[in-house]
């Protein structure tokens, strides 16, 4: 799977590739992640990548032929087709929420642009015109579109070939089929017992079948 990331701050990405789940997914060949700077294509001068909000009010807003030029760039292709060749979201309070379902339809992809709003965000037209739609992480805003790109990517990943130490974290993960759709179980570790506040019994008996129901029973 390939990645595509537009955005006016790439070098704040660099921490984030290095979780290991993230690494290990681009050794094995399962995913490869591009950065572009919306300043390295803008048609405008002085690196200029947005304007004042139509009708007023404060902020600024990522503008439209801006976003054209740097998608046309990349990907030699009119913007305004290009949904129709590749998945093009922007990340946006405005749109779908996202969850474990769309994370799976997410990893089903070959290929995802990410578009990383600033300020007041990106032009409507983006998303009227040129993007598949909008992804949500949440009802709050944040200061940009770049955290919620790497939430994408980071629960996107997780489901990619060779990026946990073992398939099956990903198949009892919270939300997961396999699960019900529910969160995951609480989790416990050595010591068995430390000031008093002790692991569940249950978990310490060797009885897989006890720890199996003890498990269900404490979903969600």
């Amino acid at each position: 799977m390939r990645i595509d990331i537009f955005t006016l701050f790439p070098e704040w990405f660099g921490w984030f590739f290095q979780q290991r789940h993230l690494t290990n997914a681009i050794q094995a060949g399962s995913l490869q992640v591009r950065l572009f700077n919306y300043r390295d294509y803008t048609p405008l001068k002085h690196g200029q990548v947005d304007d004042t909000p139509s009708g007023g009010g404060a902020g600024m807003v990522i503008r439209v032929d801006v976003v054209c030029a740097a998608l046309e760039a990349v990907y030699g292709t009119d913007c305004s087709t290009l949904r129709e060749q590749r998945p093009v979201y922007v990340l946006s309070p405005r749109g779908r929420r996202l969850d474990e379902e769309m994370v799976c339809e997410l990893a089903e992809l070959e290929e995802l642009t990410l578009l990383s709003g600033r300020y007041e965000g990106i032009d409507a037209r983006v998303s009227e015109h040129i993007a598949t739609g909008e992804i949500s992480i949440g009802d709050y805003v944040l200061s940009g579109g770049e955290l919620p790109a790497m939430v994408v990517m980071d629960a996107v990943a997780r489901r990619l070939p060779g990026a946990l130490g073992s398939e099956e974290s990903a198949r009892w993960e919270s939300f997961s089929a396999e699960t019900g759709g529910a969160p995951e179980h609480p989790q416990y570790t050595r010591p068995a017992e430390f000031r008093g506040w002790k692991v569940p019994e249950v978990l310490l008996s060797g009885n897989h079948a006890e720890i199996e129901r003890w498990r269900r029973e404490n979903r969600g």
